[in-house]
């Protein structure tokens, strides 16, 4: 199944299943944030009975405006891709080594989810001259009864585990390397928009690209106005979803509508990378255009937008470090 969101030309929305070439409205005014909540079982029903009652109302795919397929409760963004921490590491922070603790355990920070952006969306960015993309594939939690998703282990994390999507998250490099230096972050180089879609492809439509070892083996590519500039296996992540959901409910909690990017591809996700391993390609300027594919989940399209001023921000001001008035 493909579960979607969507503008009608006339302005109104709407949120249910893609169908081949045509978009089926949810019958009983569902929303997406509903159907995750019920879990994959209830949403196999719903798609078996919106087939049987919405076909004379379906819409064509192509005449709709595809919306970020779900409101997203938080943005964990991991990065699992060791050839993708070995070449930005140099690209943005002058270091060309993974350290030993990445190693140890997955690493995520948690991103914007107040500003998600469509496919076919052009993409406002900050004033940066460094400006990035980074090619992910992310799962989106939905809910399992029974489950209070506290403290999973790896195979009720996999059961939590409704769908994936396409995830691009857009990077602004020198923010980020200013911001990296203060051993917090990143912030500001990333909280200006990440892209999400075009729909959620439901888990079970993926069992037989789940390899040996559990990861996910599909293909991804990301094109900058149309030349091909990375490609990479998402089976070559360090660890896999279930892994990912597991030590993001560790001690804490995971709930539907919670998603979970994969952490940038290597061989090319991102220009950093490939600053990092010795390569002149400039960065993102706007009117350019970034497409993301991969297989079997679909592809994102944005156009990089204008630069939009912000307030200048003032400087720390020295301070006497007084202990008492």
């Amino acid at each position: 199944m493909r579960i979607a969101r969507w503008t009608r030309q006339d302005g109104t929305t709407a949120e249910g299943f893609v169908d081949g070439d045509r978009v089926l409205a949810f019958p009983d005014g569902s929303t997406v944030a509903q159907v995750l909540r019920q879990g994959l079982e209830r949403a196999h029903a719903l798609y078996d009975r919106t087939r049987a009652e919405v076909p004379g109302q379906a819409e064509r795919l192509d005449a709709v405006k595809l919306l970020p397929p779900l409101v997203p409760s938080s943005i964990r963004d991991f990065v699992a891709f060791e050839e993708h921490v070995e070449g930005v590491s140099a690209g943005v922070e002058g270091k060309s080594d993974v350290a030993p603790e990445w190693y140890e355990a997955p690493t995520f920070y948690f991103t914007n989810p107040h500003i998600v952006h469509a496919t076919g969306d052009v993409v406002p960015v900050p004033e940066s001259r460094r400006l990035d993309f980074e090619l992910e594939v992310a799962a989106v939690v939905g809910g399992v009864v029974g489950s209070d998703g506290v403290n999973l282990d790896v195979v009720a994390a996999a059961a939590h585990i409704f769908g994936y999507t396409v995830m691009n998250d857009w990077s602004a490099r020198d923010l980020q390397a200013r911001e990296m230096k203060v051993r917090l972050g990143p912030a500001k180089g990333k909280d200006f928009g990440t892209t999400l879609g075009p729909w959620i492809v439901t888990a079970d439509e993926l069992t037989d690209v789940i390899d040996a070892e559990g990861f996910l083996a599909v293909r991804a590519e990301v094109y900058v106005n149309g030349d091909l500039v990375g490609e990479d296996l998402v089976s070559n992540m360090g660890w896999t979803f279930p892994e990912l959901v597991a030590y993001a409910a560790r001690n804490s909690i995971v709930v539907p509508g919670d998603v979970l990017g994969s952490g940038t591809v290597g061989n090319g996700g991102c220009l950093g990378e490939l600053w990092g391993r010795g390569s002149g390609i400039s960065p993102l300027e706007p009117g350019d255009e970034v497409r993301m594919v991969v297989e079997r989940v679909g592809e994102i399209v944005n156009v990089v937008g204008e630069r939009i001023a912000a307030p200048v921000i003032a400087r720390a001001r020295p301070r006497p470090r007084l202990r008492r008035r």
